[in-house]
């Protein structure tokens, strides 16, 4: 965290406001009233006197080690007097992670579950925020306050609300969620942002075999020859909500357009039977929604030989 002490007609500006611990700074003058290209100025850094030149306005320096604070003093010299422009670095770090609370993936996915259209997101703040006695700040005893898309989430900031969630908008392609924490003394603080995309649901086709069970490594391209009897097992990722059963998540399998329904199998199983001396190709399709939300449902289709 960066904190500027200065006369109103000179802005210090500092690059990266928030800076990490050992980033490099660059502090920037700028003044409405004074030419500071003809004068004097003089850069201290902890009391020492660094550097000094005509129309010298920017100073360039690493930040401290975390729970280290640096002092830099730049001193004007206007025809009027001098003035001095004060900038304390506390150097921080601070992390955001998310998660779509409501997206399925399979067993044994290695990815990351992601946020579908009308999908509902948690995103956690995790500051590593050492204060002057080089101890961790408690990211609970801090203050939050939270922007999505650029606009101010008043209800969800506050003391110790380090985490906030929200349901994205199927309008767009992603959103954009931002964080300012800071101590109670605002002597600490940071910054984070992110882009959490948004990903349409999609359908994998697995086969199921009698003595293994499920076979996730490979999912089934397109045309798919089966040898006998089989049972495809259908696997969408990324549509809420997490359970397939639930009566929320709409199954429609097809046959050659035909619309085909399977007593005695869970809805994500669709068994395929041959018939000796026969062969062909048939298409199989399936489409999935949520009847709670028009915009996430999926749907994908493959030929099968026999």
């Amino acid at each position: 965290m960066a904190q500027a002490a200065s006369p109103s007609s000179i802005l210090a500006n500092v690059v990266p406001p928030n800076p990490a611990p050992f980033e490099d700074v660059n502090i920037i003058l700028n003044s409405y009233a004074d030419n500071l290209d003809n004068v004097s100025i003089t850069w201290f850094l902890n009391g020492k006197n660094v550097s000094s030149g005509i129309g010298k306005k920017s100073f360039s320096l690493k930040a401290p080690a975390a729970g280290s604070e640096t002092m830099v003093v730049a001193v004007i010299s206007l025809p009027d007097g001098d003035i001095e422009t004060k900038v304390t670095i506390r150097p921080s770090l601070m992390v955001l992670l998310w998660q779509a609370n409501d997206s399925y993936v399979p067993p044994f996915y290695r990815g990351k579950a992601m946020p579908s259209p009308d999908s509902k997101v948690k995103v956690v703040a995790i500051p590593e925020i050492k204060n002057s006695g080089g101890g961790l700040v408690d990211p609970k005893n801090m203050t939050y306050y939270w922007k999505k898309d650029y606009t101010n989430m008043s209800g969800d900031s506050g003391y110790g609300k380090n985490f906030f969630f929200y349901t994205n908008d199927y309008l767009e392609t992603s959103n954009n969620i931002s964080v300012t924490a800071s101590t109670v003394d605002q002597r600490y603080g940071n910054q984070a942002n992110i882009n959490i995309g948004i990903t349409e649901p999609k359908i994998l086709f697995y086969k199921n075999d009698k003595n293994m069970g499920t076979i996730w490594d490979r999912a089934l391209a397109s045309p798919y020859r089966i040898n006998g009897d089989e049972t495809v097992v259908a696997t969408p990722y990324f549509i809420s909500p997490k359970e397939l059963l639930n009566p929320r998540l709409v199954w429609n399998w097809f046959i050659n357009d035909n619309i085909v329904s399977v007593l005695g199998f869970k809805k994500n199983f669709m068994p395929l039977k041959t018939q000796e001396g026969i062969s062909g190709t048939s298409k199989l399709r399936l489409e999935i929604e949520n009847r709670d939300k028009i915009f996430q449902k999926a749907s994908t289709e493959i030929n099968i030989e026999f």
